[in-house]
């Protein structure tokens, strides 16, 4: 066993402590009414509040009531301020920090690690999206903001700094409003780097002064303005003598252009605003794929939201993002969205495109069933569905397959012409031979027929063309009854 494998054991056995509630505890605490069983010496001995706490007089002085009602019965007595007594006399209750937060905090404390980031998919009740991944949301900033809050409370800075550096890669995607939130809250609990980064994309979000007025103490936006200020004499400053100089700084300004455009489109697919991408694209030249529009509106907004901008015509639905090459299809896949992988397919997303590293869609899903299968869970997915995990590869199987076989038709043509154009004499098909080979004309479909094959299977479909091509000319000319296409493919 490696030593980081040894610290991460010690940490789960830790962690399991704190998880089996009642085991071996001794101090019971009341959070919005639930009680959490915890043991007094792991936290004495992680928390200096909590030290001071338990052991005796500090507790009522040192200002501990704003967090924990000092006044409680285990917060006197001997039992209580010996630390070690036996079975606590009674619940202490906790003020001012959520059961959510709180938990947080004390899986910190007992594991020195922990997910600040709300269960993806999970209903949260500043998030309206459905399936969203609460990675930049307002109730994941929420969320992060209220531990940041309680981990100074209770004076476990460390836990104070990694939620920092959450709040950091935060910002950098979520909307204007709650960067501005977290920019008042780093201010309050003087987090520097916090503080400098929220600044910063504040004062290039180009929000008037009035504007920023309503939102943050005027003290603030002086200081935004400030920066504004300065940024701008840099950038005289910088003016060129020189061509090349002159070249680059207006090049900068392109990049500071762009990237207040995708803030912008973000926050319209954020807030299903689809005719405002239009108007973006129609009248700012947005380029939604170098953008990235529709990766992230597959990874953030609902089906209706994706549809929609697949719809205006202007994104490419195949268009593989970052040095990974991932189509927005893989995304929908790592996420086993039934529906986005279903409105994507609609859209004609290629199912065997590859990453960089030679990974399709179908890859990742088969992938994520064998974990299922055989691990009896998937990795990072503890909430997933198995019904959504069948049915997202089935449809991408499907998907699949029809191009698998429009491909082998194709081939089969081209074999063909070729023979036919070296040896022009060949005797007359018999109607056997055409009745039996019809079946393989199948894969001389379109690619709008691949929605028959998504809502019938391949099998179904294969067999009702072959039940209905039993004449030879009818199957010559690829004709398919037209009854087949009345199917939609709809979630």
């Amino acid at each position: 066993m490696t030593f980081e494998e040894s610290l991460r054991s010690l940490s789960l056995d830790y962690l399991n402590l704190l998880i089996n509630g009642q085991a071996f505890s001794d101090v019971t605490f009341s959070v919005e009414g639930r009680l959490v069983h915890a043991h007094r010496c792991i936290l004495a001995a992680r928390s200096l509040f909590f030290r001071k706490f338990f052991c005796g007089s500090e507790a009522g002085a040192g200002g501990c009531g704003a967090v924990v009602d000092s006044r409680s019965p285990t917060s006197t007595g001997s039992n209580s301020r010996g630390g070690g007594g036996g079975a606590p006399q009674g619940v202490i209750p906790v003020n001012s920090v959520g059961y959510e937060v709180f938990l947080l905090l004390l899986q910190f404390l007992y594991s020195g690690q922990v997910s600040i980031l709300p269960q993806k998919h999970e209903p949260r009740p500043n998030c309206g999206e459905r399936g969203c991944w609460h990675t930049h949301c307002s109730s994941a900033v929420d969320l992060a903001l209220d531990t940041l809050a309680a981990a100074r409370s209770f004076g476990v800075e460390q836990l104070a700094l990694l939620t920092q550096k959450q709040l950091v890669s935060m910002v950098e995607k979520a909307s204007i409003e709650d960067v501005m939130k977290v920019l008042i809250a780093s201010r309050k609990q003087d987090m520097h780097q916090l503080w400098t980064t929220c600044s910063h994309l504040v004062a290039k979000s180009g929000l008037p002064t009035e504007v920023l007025a309503k939102h943050i103490p005027l003290d603030v936006v002086a200081k935004i303005e400030e920066l504004r200020l300065k940024s701008s004499l840099a950038r005289r400053s910088l003016m060129p003598h020189h061509h090349h100089h002159h070249h680059h700084l207006q090049l900068s300004a392109a990049a500071d252009l762009e990237e207040q455009k995708i803030r912008r489109m973000r926050r319209a697919l954020d807030s299903s605003d689809v005719e405002l991408v239009k108007l973006m694209v129609m009248g700012e030249g947005l380029n939604l794929d170098e953008a990235l529009a529709l990766h992230y509106a597959v990874e953030n907004c609902s089906r209706e939201v994706v549809k929609a901008l697949l719809e205006l015509g202007a994104a490419d639905v195949n268009y593989p993002a970052g040095p990974a090459g991932k189509t927005p299809l893989h995304i929908a896949s790592e996420m086993v969205s039934a529906d986005m992988v279903a409105v994507l397919l609609d859209h004609h997303a290629d199912p065997t495109i590859r990453t960089v590293d030679g990974v399709t869609p179908l890859d990742i899903l088969r992938t994520l069933t064998s974990d299922f299968l055989f691990k009896g869970a998937v990795p990072g997915m503890t909430h997933i569905e198995p019904n959504k995990l069948r049915l997202c590869l089935e449809l991408v199987q499907s998907a699949a397959l029809v191009i698998s076989r429009e491909q082998g038709n194709n081939n089969n043509n081209n074999s063909n012409a070729n023979a036919s154009s070296s040896t022009p004499i060949y005797p007359p098909m018999s109607e056997d031979h055409s009745s039996s080979s019809n079946g393989s004309n199948v894969g001389n479909l379109n690619l709008d027929t691949r929605l028959v094959y998504l809502n019938l299977g391949a099998n179904s479909g294969s067999a009702q063309i072959g039940a209905e091509g039993g004449d030879h000319r009818h199957a010559s000319h690829g004709g398919t009854d037209p009854t087949m296409y009345h199917h939609s493919h709809d979630f």
